[in-house]
């Protein structure tokens, strides 16, 4: 079982994240209309996918703001961000922060992002919510980077999945 720390504390996850070159697992997680999102509704675009595990919190509210940032400048791309919030809450986040260019997508109704994923937390102060990670998928569903951050309180390698759809 893989482990990430938390303020240097070493902390379980439910699997492996998936790696380059691999096919990135389906998902079925919630809209801020509380509809249902699925991998395919995503078909033929680029994907970011912005795991994070409350965007309650500082270093998840950056990494959220740096994605939509670097979004507006992307073609065939969609930036995903995930997080155990309810809908409601990632709404209000993102009218706030004036995120617009990104969709958030909440895992509330369910666990299996984070098993079929690889990254949900299973002890710890934060179990049942996801380690922080970033995955970058081309236009078939394949992913060209994958990224588990070690350390939860700290910030993924933006260049490097921003860099990796350049490829």
């Amino acid at each position: 079982m893989t482990t990430v720390t938390l303020k240097g504390n070493p902390f379980a996850i439910s699997g492996e994240l998936p790696a380059v070159g691999g096919a990135a697992p389906d998902f079925h997680l919630v809209r801020g209309d509380l509809s249902e999102a699925t991998l395919d509704d995503y078909a033929g675009k680029r994907k970011i996918i912005n795991i994070v595990p409350s965007l309650d919190t500082p270093v998840c509210a950056t990494q959220a703001r740096r994605f939509n940032e670097a979004a507006a400048a992307l073609d065939n791309t969609v930036v995903l961000v995930v997080s155990g919030d309810l809908p409601f809450a990632q709404q209000r986040f993102c009218t706030t922060e004036g995120i617009d260019n990104v969709e958030a997508l909440s895992t509330f109704r369910s666990d299996s992002f984070g098993r079929d994923w690889g990254i949900g937390l299973v002890e710890g102060p934060l179990a049942g919510l996801n380690a922080r990670a970033v995955v970058v998928a081309d236009e078939n569903d394949k992913i060209v980077y994958s990224q588990l951050v070690p350390e939860i309180a700290e910030e993924p390698d933006y260049d490097a999945a921003l860099n990796a759809l350049a490829g």
